[in-house]
């Protein structure tokens, strides 16, 4: 797209666009405003979010108090009403222990873990301390698998399923394992 001209003193010319004429220049410059205004706006979104959840936490807390003493004042045969995230965080731990036989405080650890499902602490909480679950059933189910699929000792399978790096079990519950592992 570039023009000839033929100048005063005879030679040819090259007459080049303006650069905000070029598409170069536009697909460039929105490039670069993009990535300006979510700069901008990912940090002010990131600190609003906070404070905004915070206070949500505030308010369930306040809420969850009020409830409890409404729970109190009602019949005792009604279960007490919580949050839909409590409600979820019970959901993933009974998922958890009964389809990978999980320990309590394994559990715990997945729901609140920034790499697992970034539960609130008391949410995560309120989960385990709720659950359903046999958790001898659950370390012995492990030691099963431990023995089965990696042939580990019975010294080597209490101290992964003790271990706070492993499955975390109590040591009663890794005792009882170990004492049934060779039922039938």
């Amino acid at each position: 797209m570039r023009r000839k001209i033929v100048g005063d003193d005879g030679k040819t010319y090259v007459q080049k666009k303006p650069i905000y004429k070029r598409v170069w220049f536009w697909i460039l410059a929105i490039v670069v405003i993009a990535i300006f205004s979510s700069a901008m706006s990912g940090g002010s979104d990131k600190s609003s979010s906070k404070s905004s959840n915070s206070t949500q936490s505030t308010k369930a807390t306040d809420d969850e108090s009020s409830s409890s003493e409404e729970t109190v004042s009602s019949s005792s045969s009604e279960k007490p009403k919580v949050s839909a995230e409590f409600t979820s965080a019970l959901t993933k731990a009974t998922q958890y222990a009964n389809m990978m036989n999980m320990s309590k405080a394994g559990i715990y650890d997945q729901l609140t873990s920034d790499a697992g499902e970034q539960f609130p602490a008391d949410a995560a909480q309120y989960a385990v301390d709720n659950v359903k679950a046999d958790w001898n059933k659950n370390a012995l189910e492990k030691a099963k698998q431990y023995q089965s699929k990696m042939s580990m000792s019975a010294e080597a399978i209490r101290d992964q399923l003790t271990s706070e790096a492993g499955e975390k079990f109590t040591q009663d519950e890794a005792n009882y394992a170990i004492q049934h592992l060779n039922d039938n």
